[in-house]
Formats: structure tokens, sequence, C-alpha cells
């Protein structure tokens, strides 16, 4: 398993728009690939997991997977969060 701690930039966090890029994103690895925030986990998979997360601006949340491109998957979703977008 691969994972990467991160904070969120984007002004309006992981709501709606940004939530839904998120998870096409990660739809496009095969690996499995979860969010965690504050000790719940949800699959990155999932709008409404991850919307369940109330990830805001400021958040620190961990991006983890497992699988053949796990590494690759975790440095592509936490650049998107990252960045001002």
């Amino acid at each position: 398993m691969f994972s990467k701690e991160v904070e969120v930039v984007n002004q309006v966090g992981l709501y709606a728009r940004p939530a839904t890029h998120f998870v096409q994103k990660a739809n496009e690895f095969k690996s499995g690939v979860w969010i965690e925030k504050e000790e719940r986990r949800v699959n990155a998979k999932s709008l409404l997991g991850i919307l369940s997360l109330g990830i805001g601006k400021g958040s620190v949340i961990t991006i983890m997977a497992e699988g053949s491109d796990a590494q690759e998957a975790v440095m592509a979703l936490t650049e998107l969060v990252s960045s001002q977008d």
C-alpha cells in the first residue's frame, strides 16, 4: 500500500465539481484507492463517500492506494488536491 498526506488548498474543498473530478481521476487507475480524514476512510472512487467526509479548504487528508499502479494513483490524486483549481 502506498499513501500520502496532503492539505486541500482548493477554495471550495472537495465538494461538488472538485469531488467529481477527483472521482473521475481515481477511476482511471486499476488500484483500489481510499481517502482518510480524521480516521474515517472511504472509497475514493465513490462520490457520495467523498462528499460524506466534508473535506473543506485546509483539511488534511490521506490518500491511499493498493495495486499495480498505486504510487502513480496517489501521486496524481495528491497533485489534483494540492492545486488551486
